[in-house]
């Protein structure tokens, strides 16, 4: 099912939650009952409660973007790490050039045909993806330089290398989930008790106030659809992809 589907049809499904709990409870009212005698400190109570969940939200919010947009950065510091030390091995010899960069592009292109789809499937790395970066690793460390002009190119690569080596780590960091299973029993009932207290305000005579409580239920789906979409930055809708090594690597994409 396609994530945009649940969206629609959970803002679809809190809207009619709360109508027809509306509709059923104007149905059931006593005749006596007057909606506007809701005492004072339940309008006060309600009002805070809304300014409380509307922060934990934008916090949630806030930090799973904040997670998805470092995902993106690891992926496009690893890239550009691996580009650098495509470009950089020009002044070695060919043989060894040439390896390098093959080895380069293999590891380039597993992860993007392969591992990616891994990350996205079981939100993991793949070892084979270690062992082919491994041997970009060997290559550029187990190299000897000839002369003084390699030798200048030698540590800028082995930085490089570093560099790959850790945007790769922080990638795998990155796969999982970021928001802990307590902060989402918060938040789902914390929209409970926020959506509740439209019905403690007895909302339910008129249909201007029907269409404003379904469209305050709606939106707080969309803001928990949102945080569970940016929480896991791999493998939802708006996912992180692998565009900078495409980018970098044009042949990786054949």
């Amino acid at each position: 099912m396609s994530d945009w589907l649940v969206l629609v049809l959970a803002m679809a499904g809190a809207c009619a939650v709360v109508v027809v709990i509306t509709l059923v409870r104007q149905r059931t009212a006593s005749e006596d009952e007057d909606p506007s005698e809701t005492p004072d400190v339940i309008e006060y109570m309600t009002m805070w409660i809304g300014v409380i969940y509307a922060i934990v939200l934008g916090l949630a919010i806030a930090g799973v973007w904040e997670a998805r947009s470092a995902a993106q950065d690891h992926v496009q510091a690893e890239a550009q790490a691996l580009h650098e030390i495509s470009e950089r091995v020009r002044v070695y010899p060919p043989e060894v050039r040439d390896r390098i960069r093959a080895d380069v592009d293999a590891y380039v292109g597993y992860v993007v045909h392969t591992e990616w789809r891994r990350m996205a499937d079981e939100q993991q790395v793949t070892e084979r993806g270690g062992e082919l970066l491994g041997r970009v690793r060997a290559d550029v460390t187990d190299y000897r330089p000839g002369n003084d002009f390699e030798a200048q190119a030698y540590q800028p690569l082995l930085d490089q290398m570093a560099a790959a080596d850790q945007a790769r780590n922080a990638r795998a960091d990155a796969t999982g989930v970021t928001m802990p299973p307590v902060v989402w029993w918060g938040l789902i009932t914390g929209g409970l008790i926020t959506i509740g207290m439209v019905f403690a305000l007895q909302i339910r005579r008129t249909g201007r106030e029907l269409v404003l409580a379904g469209l305050f239920s709606a939106t707080i789906a969309f803001m928990l659809f949102l945080i569970w979409d940016f929480d896991a930055p791999y493998s939802r809708g708006i996912a992180v992809t692998a565009e900078p090594f495409l980018t970098m690597f044009p042949g990786a994409g054949g």
